[in-house]
């Protein structure tokens, strides 16, 4: 009885260090600087976070790369990694499933958004001018006019040639030039209808120009309105302006999530370069990510001329991902809560932010 005693007593307590000694299956997902590849090896915050950590409890691992935080954090659920670590925001949602946990945050950031340094260039500001708005007001414009022209024309070109004349251009031109002057109700006199069709025509054409001027006027001023807007420094100076605005997101991260809160106009993109990349190029207004990544990036490229907008958008917290229930997450939080404590956590950080 005591020998059996003894034998359950040792099995019990070799049971929580072989749970911990056995190869972790550890999924990565993630952008710099928590998460670098450079030349097949990998660092940043979480990576050496998660270093530290693993020898602090001779945790043997191998890491299993996945395609983005969502892939990552299902990972753990359907059973194919054993932990996930990277940038993984905490949120309510993840926290509801049933099927996977987290340990206490390892990081507290915010979601930023990249937005331009400087005012647009020239062509920048002169693409509303060019774009539906505008061009269709002038051609709804030119048509109308020419459309008058030739009416006036066929209606004078018997009577009043003197002021439209029989030859084709000369006479319609003659007839758009007084469509003008009367759309404009400048009325310069020089041309006027003579024939009773000529005057019900140049009526019907003075009522229509009430309706022309209107439709003219209001594509002109949205695009005045958008020109001026880019004559500031960003189109966006506080969360109230990303109302509307194309604003590039990541697919799989939280970012989407924040940015619908915002009702921007989501453009997603595979990846973070993807999404700074168009906003250099003027496809998008902004970025939104995690404020830590756009801090890295910008401090490896000082000649971007791109600058993190100066409002948060929200508090983000960073944790490491286990399946419900896992025996390494007290274990795991111990660590982490000791890093914390003696600053080692904090001089990690630093060393790949500042």
């Amino acid at each position: 009885m005591l020998r059996t005693l003894l034998l359950t007593g040792i099995v019990l307590i070799s049971l929580p260090i072989q749970t911990v000694a056995k190869e972790l299956r550890v999924g990565v997902s993630g952008s710099p600087p928590f998460v670098m590849d450079e030349d097949g090896k990998l660092s940043g915050i979480s990576i050496e976070i998660w270093k530290d950590v693993a020898k602090r409890l001779d945790q043997p691992y191998k890491f299993v790369i996945q395609p983005n935080t969502n892939a990552n954090v299902k990972a753990v659920a359907d059973g194919s990694v054993d932990l996930a670590i990277g940038p993984i925001s905490i949120t309510p949602n993840r926290l509801a499933n049933p099927k996977i946990d987290f340990t206490q945050p390892y990081f507290h950031g915010y979601e930023g958004l990249l937005i331009p340094q400087k005012p647009p260039g020239i062509i920048t500001r002169l693409r509303p001018f060019i774009g539906w708005a505008a061009l269709s007001s002038v051609g709804i414009l030119v048509s109308l006019l020419f459309i008058f022209g030739n009416l006036i024309w066929l209606a004078e070109r018997r009577k009043n040639t003197e002021q439209f004349p029989r030859q084709y251009l000369h006479g319609v031109g003659n007839g758009m030039w007084f469509g003008l002057v009367t759309l404009t109700t400048v009325g310069y006199g020089d041309r006027a209808p003579l024939s009773r069709t000529g005057r019900t025509i140049a009526g019907i054409w003075m009522v229509m120009s009430l309706v022309a001027v209107s439709s003219i006027t209001a594509g002109l001023a949205s695009a005045f309105t958008l020109s001026l807007a880019e004559l500031a420094p960003s189109a966006i100076r506080n969360k109230a302006d990303l109302r509307g605005k194309k604003i590039a997101v990541v697919e799989g991260t939280t970012s989407l999530r924040w940015g619908k809160l915002y009702d921007i106009n989501p453009v997603l993109t595979k990846n973070l370069n993807e999404g700074i990349n168009i906003l250099k190029q003027g496809k998008v207004e902004g970025v939104i990510f995690d404020a830590a990544p756009l801090r890295h990036y910008l401090k490896e490229n000082e000649m971007s001329k791109l600058k993190l907008a100066n409002f948060p958008l929200a508090i983000q917290t960073y944790g490491f991902v286990l399946p419900m229930g896992s025996p390494l997450r007290n274990p795991l939080n111990i660590e982490l809560l000791g890093m914390e404590r003696n600053g080692e956590t904090q001089r990690i950080e630093s060393n790949l932010l500042d």
